[in-house]
């Protein structure tokens, strides 16, 4: 059982046959009749689970960018930036002497950048009858629906944060265009490799390290800019996580690699972490590895209105219940992209 995007469907009215004596005794069990009457054959000596089970999936936006909550319905989000200048520049210019005419200004250039924001809107409709039924049999549709609701909502919110919508001409955090892309480095071996699994821990080591290096050196060695967050495909990370430096050492190659980068050594703790976004999202469909800084002040996501009941009105033509949900969601807006690398082929 998996979620699925469907097409339309046109919630139209439930139409009855006439309740003449011909349907007075017919027991509908075919298979339309089960979808719509929420109707299950039971056994005298079933026990019934209770438990509806939900699909299975997973959303991990939250973990790998910062989100704003607040704004209401704005069409756009913007920053503002500054850049610094003086005449001649900083170095030997600023020297000055007894007999000086004049010392140079500092300047500043102010620009802003604007960043996309989308409505989303759904909506829940629930039968009357459906509502009665559930009195019967415990589950309550409207609660069921709301779950649902939920999950839709929260997996458009983990495509808009790694890959955006090229519909609406956004990107997100795996395919930015102002990003610098780089391969792994290979392996060195007679039959070259730079995929992680036929590397050495060292060599790992030295394509984390490097690509963080990358970054920061982009960032003219700001600590405050130094790479403190990994994302890569699970295939990758738990292999990491299991696969042991040596045969004779505990330690396994992620905590290897956490207790031993660069970044640590320069007072930031680095987070190593698997999204499914990451499988393929490279040149060519190879994997790959995102290196970047997760904190507010480079990168962040505005969630203006979070999913909201907007509004319930009852339906006398078709007999139902229908519930509309809305909120705005700001595109990932990367105010550093230098502070970002990606490396592909791990």
């Amino acid at each position: 059982m998996a979620f699925k995007n469907v097409g339309t469907y046109n919630l139209d009215k439930a139409v009855s046959g006439s309740a003449g004596a011909a349907n007075a005794g017919a027991f509908t069990m075919d298979a339309a009749g089960i979808a719509s009457g929420q109707a299950f054959l039971t056994a005298e000596l079933e026990k019934r689970d209770t438990l509806v089970r939900t699909p299975l999936t997973s959303f991990t936006y939250a973990r790998d960018i910062p989100i704003r909550v607040g704004g209401g319905w704005a069409e756009f989000v913007s920053a503002m930036q500054v850049g610094y200048g003086i005449t001649g520049g900083s170095g030997d210019n600023l020297m000055h002497s007894g007999g000086a005419n004049g010392i140079p200004m500092v300047q500043a250039d102010f620009s802003k950048g604007q960043y996309k924001t989308h409505v989303v809107a759904a909506g829940t409709r629930v039968m009357w009858v459906d509502l009665q039924r559930g009195n019967m049999t415990g589950r309550n549709m409207d609660s069921l629906l709301r779950d649902g609701l939920r999950l839709t909502y929260d997996k458009h919110m983990d495509e808009n944060t790694y890959v955006g919508f090229s519909r609406f001409g956004t990107t997100g955090l795996l395919n930015n265009p102002d990003v610098t892309v780089t391969n792994a480095a290979s392996n060195g071996a007679t039959t070259s490799s730079t995929k992680f699994k036929d590397k050495t821990p060292d060599q790992i080591l030295k394509d984390i390290n490097e690509a963080i290096l990358l970054a920061w050196n982009a960032s003219e060695n700001d600590n405050a800019a130094i790479p403190n967050h990994i994302i890569m495909p699970y295939e990758q990370f738990n292999y990491l996580a299991t696969t042991k430096v040596t045969d004779l050492a505990e330690k396994t190659i992620l905590t290897f690699l956490l207790e031993n980068n660069v970044a640590k050594q320069n007072g930031s703790d680095l987070v190593i972490a698997a999204t499914k976004w990451c499988k393929g999202a490279g040149d060519a469909g190879v994997d790959r590895m995102v290196v970047y800084r997760n904190e507010e002040r480079f990168l962040a996501m505005d969630e203006l209105v979070p999913l909201t009941r907007a509004m319930t009105s009852s339906n006398t033509n078709d007999f139902c219940f229908d519930t509309a949900y809305a909120g705005n969601l700001s595109e990932v807006e990367m105010f550093y992209d230098q502070t970002m690398l990606y490396v592909d082929g791990i």
